[in-house]
């Protein structure tokens, strides 16, 4: 029996972590000795409580051990499994990230810009951006690294109206927020 890949222990719990309407965010597999260690992190549309990492962890723990005891896979003598939630250091790399993250501050590393997220289109392939009166739509294809903003103050009540409207209503076509103009900029 080998130790597992993260891979190959993403697609034993994912079925698990699905059951819960949340989705496998990261997986890392990590073999030392007697303390290997599989963390798992996982979200939602709804935030995850403690109370719902708890029965999860106890589910995940269970779909290990009968991985083990049919022979598919090795954890090590003694392993601890890590189940949490991402931190808001994970980058936004998905269109469900740019949705959960709807009315936050993001920060775009290579431009230093900070951003609030509004509504994506029908088919999450492009998101509004706010800031101040400013309104801009980017392609979440070609979107440079991102992470969300922790804010102390309060949100503007300016920038919140237009995050809560729908994408059709807000969305500028000539103003793109995308690859093409980091280029222009670059020039």
């Amino acid at each position: 029996m080998a130790f597992p890949s993260a891979a190959q222990v993403e697609e034993l719990i994912t079925p698990t972590v699905s059951s819960y309407g949340l989705d496998v965010e990261e997986v890392r597999a990590t073999r030392a000795g007697k303390k290997s260690v599989i963390a798992v992190a996982v979200d939602g549309d709804t935030r995850p409580d403690l109370d719902v990492i708890e029965k999860l962890s106890k589910d995940l723990s269970a779909v290990l051990d009968e991985s083990e005891d049919q022979g598919l896979y090795s954890y090590g003598a003694s392993y601890s499994l890590e189940v949490s939630t991402p931190g808001v250091d994970h980058p936004l790399s998905k269109p469900r990230h740019w949705r959960r993250n709807r009315h936050r501050l993001v920060r775009f590393a290579d431009r230093d810009e900070v951003w609030r997220i509004g509504a994506l289109d029908e088919s999450e392939s492009s998101v509004v951006l706010v800031r101040g009166k400013s309104i801009k739509t980017m392609q979440l294809a070609s979107a440079p690294k991102a992470v969300v903003e922790i804010e102390f103050a309060s949100a503007s009540e300016n920038e919140l109206v237009l995050t809560r409207k729908d994408y059709a209503e807000v969305a500028p076509e000539e103003d793109r927020f995308d690859a093409a103009e980091k280029q222009e900029d670059n020039k």
